[in-house]
Formats: structure tokens, sequence, C-alpha cells
């Protein structure tokens, strides 16, 4: 038991050492782009990625600016697609599972949006094909992988990808969601920073 707790620790820690810095700092500059334009943040991914991106978006919209919410008129916008458990279903029995994010994008996207896709695999066909369909907009394109990294790593304009053995979904998604807290915490202490200033 022990060294399995220990074989699995290592592997987090050696993905958390190897983790695509300049690839993050990138995603975190295309982020400060989008509230500069006043632009939204769309989210998705399947099963884990989905789970993660609706934690994100909470921890986003509330975490970044509850320090000072008197001090700061504009906010992020950051919106987990599709954005209700009915709209997925609706989407996928109705037209097809390939069109559940990119149905809701076609509704929502705009030239000042970024998107985040969220796949372990990098080659979910649903996400891929919203991520096109952004790309297509000139809507720049966070992209979070692991594995190979897939299509989504040489889609993606940031390229978080985490290199892992096939199948390794665990520390993919365990890495996926530390990069994402990671992002929610340097906004938190940048606007508190601006805040402080302020004062």
């Amino acid at each position: 038991m022990r060294d399995y707790i220990q074989q699995f620790s290592d592997k987090a820690i050696e993905s958390l050492r190897n983790l695509p810095r300049e690839e993050i700092a990138k995603a975190i500059n295309i982020i400060q782009a989008a509230y500069e334009r006043d632009g939204r943040i769309y989210v998705f991914g399947n099963g884990g990625s989905l789970a993660i991106a609706t934690h994100w978006v909470g921890d986003f919209n509330k975490t970044v600016f509850d320090h000072h919410l008197d001090q700061h008129s504009r906010r992020f916008q950051a919106i987990r697609l599709p954005s209700t458990e009915a709209e997925i279903t609706a989407w996928a029995n109705d037209i097809g599972f390939e069109m559940v994010f990119v149905g809701p994008l076609r509704n929502y996207l705009q030239d000042s949006d970024v998107v985040i896709a969220i796949s372990s695999s990098g080659n979910s066909p649903n996400v891929l094909r919203a991520v096109e369909f952004a790309k297509s907009q000139k809507v720049p394109v966070i992209g979070l992988s692991g594995f190979d990294g897939g299509k989504l790593k040489e889609l993606a304009d940031a390229k978080i990808h985490i290199s892992t053995e096939k199948g390794d979904y665990f520390i993919v998604e365990g890495i996926h969601t530390v990069i994402l807290h990671m992002i929610v915490k340097y906004f938190q202490n940048y606007f508190d920073h601006l805040a402080e200033k302020e004062t």
C-alpha cells in the first residue's frame, strides 16, 4: 500500500515539476485580455472535465473579486457550456452529442470572448468541434489536454498539455484542477493588489 501511494504521488509530483509554465502564462494573458475588452470566458469538457469546468467557473466568478466587492465595476464573466443539464440532454438527444458544446457556443460567442476547452485525450470530437468553431471566429482557445495532447494541443493558442501515459486520467484531471486553481489565485492576487493601491 505504501509503495502504491508513493508511486502515485511521485507521478503527480513529476507532472507538477514539468508544468508548461510558458503556456500557462500565455493562458493568463489571454484571460486578462478578454477582461480588458469585456469579453466572456466559455469553458467546457466531458465527464470529469465537465466537473472541473463547473468547479472552476464557480471559483472564478466568486473568488477573484470577493475580497473587494465594491471596488471593481467590471467583473469576469465565466460560463460553463452548456449552462444547464437540461440543455446538455436536449442537444444530445435532439441533435446529437457532437453538438452539446458547439450548439450553445454558436448562440453566444463574440469576437471579444475566449474559450477554455478541457479534454484529457485532446481528441473528444464534441470538444474539437467547438474549438474549431471558435478558431473560425478568430476567438482565442486555451486547451487543457493530457496523454499525447491529441488534436486539441495542435489547435489551441495556449497549449496546457500534461504529458502522461494514455489513459492516465487520474493524474491529468488532478493536475488540470491544480492549474485552474492557480489561475483563480493569480487573478485574486492581481485584483487584490490593484484594490490596495487604490485605497
